[in-house]
């Protein structure tokens, strides 16, 4: 049995097998959990003043080898009758992926450049042209990856749901374009916290928490600097965290003190931290994320909440879930306002089940 322990840096021993990312504070992954540790990493770690980390001990059990889904031939007669495709999603190619996430590593390594916006503006160009391409108004929650250090993988990610938030919201095409620059840039003030912070497993301290909650005004500080960004790109920067009900920071502001972008950018940056695995966090499933999103009725704005749920889509169709009666379904249609019950097959009996709007489907939960 596998077991999750933590243990001080100083206690570490080389063999050991690290269960969380270490990162600097570019977002660079200088140690990827899975790692077996040796004398170098350790001595980095120290050197860092990473505290401690996460390991494992124990084997894992072996798993099973997966076989396919067996489909009957009455629910694919079934399926390929009702099958509606998805709406347009953000797609993007592999060479898209690579420069996109080589412009985010220079930026965030090179925050002083005079190269900074123009870097800025081709990233986000890149990404325009991925939305605008096929037309693109929705988001594939489960298929947005660009590398896997978390910074780089985090602002795209953020900037890309947030220019789809603003295009399902009604904003022109140049206000998605800010957004997305916005989105891209509104974690770059963390480049001014040590990483010893940035790292640390466990709860923060007050002190350090405090740290943390100056980067969008770190961030404001070192873009505001640069004359070709506009006051609205810098305001949804600063103003990221905060909250409706006047509960967030930097300042405290609510409700119509907040800007536009902010109030865009800031749920999708809570739906994809959520999602993602931290060095002091497991991650949330893209459901339990969701639904922690619609219950934060008193932080978010809620029409902006209303275009992210139009936005996204959590189960693409033709994709295998399992239902809360047993039975696993393939998913043939999904609906921009009932985004956690599609309509879906079952593999082996072939009923459709329309878990949104059939009153026998009441009780059937995806799980």
């Amino acid at each position: 049995m596998v077991k999750r322990k933590f243990i001080r840096t100083r206690s570490l021993q080389t063999g050991m097998k690290i269960d969380q990312a270490v990162v600097d504070g570019t977002g660079r992954t200088l140690i990827a959990r899975g790692t077996f540790l040796d004398e170098y990493m350790i001595e980095a770690l120290l050197n860092r003043g990473v505290g401690g980390v996460y390991t494992l001990e124990g084997e894992e059990e072996p798993k099973e080898e997966k076989k396919g889904d067996f489909v009957s031939p009455k629910a694919e007669a079934v399926i390929e009758k009702v099958k509606v495709p998805d709406r347009a999603k953000v797609k993007l190619s592999e060479s898209v992926k690579k420069r996109v996430a080589e412009g985010v590593s220079f930026l965030y390594n090179n925050t002083e450049s005079e190269n900074f916006v123009d870097a800025t503006n081709n990233i986000a160009s890149d990404l325009m042209r991925a939305i605008t391409d096929n037309d693109s108004i929705a988001v594939d929650v489960g298929a947005l990856k660009v590398s896997d250090e978390y910074t780089f993988k985090h602002s795209v990610d953020v900037a890309t749901m947030s220019m789809i938030i603003a295009k399902q919201y009604g904003l022109p095409e140049k206000q998605v374009y800010e957004i997305g620059i916005s989105g891209l840039l509104h974690d770059i003030g963390k480049t001014k916290i040590p990483n010893e912070v940035l790292n640390k497993a466990g709860k923060l301290t007050d002190e350090e928490f405090d740290l943390m909650k100056k980067h969008s005004l770190f961030g404001y500080s070192i873009l505001k600097e640069k004359s070709d960004i506009s006051p609205a790109i810098l305001l949804g920067v600063l103003q990221h965290h905060e909250k409706m009900n006047g509960r967030g920071y930097p300042v405290g502001v609510q409700e119509d003190k907040i800007s536009e972008y902010a109030r865009i950018i800031s749920t999708a940056d809570i739906y994809d931290a959520l999602v993602t695995e931290r060095p002091y966090k497991k991650a949330f499933s893209s459901r339990d994320a969701l639904e922690m999103i619609m219950a934060m009725t008193d932080e978010l704005d809620i029409t902006v909440m209303r275009s992210f749920m139009e936005s996204v889509i959590l189960y693409p169709v033709d994709s295998v879930v399992q239902l809360s009666n047993g039975e696993k379904a393939r998913v043939v249609e999904n609906t921009p306002n009932t985004i956690l019950r599609p309509k879906v097959v079952g593999l082996t009996t072939g009923k459709l089940y329309d878990l949104a709007e059939d009153v026998n489907c009441a009780s059937i939960l995806i799980e």
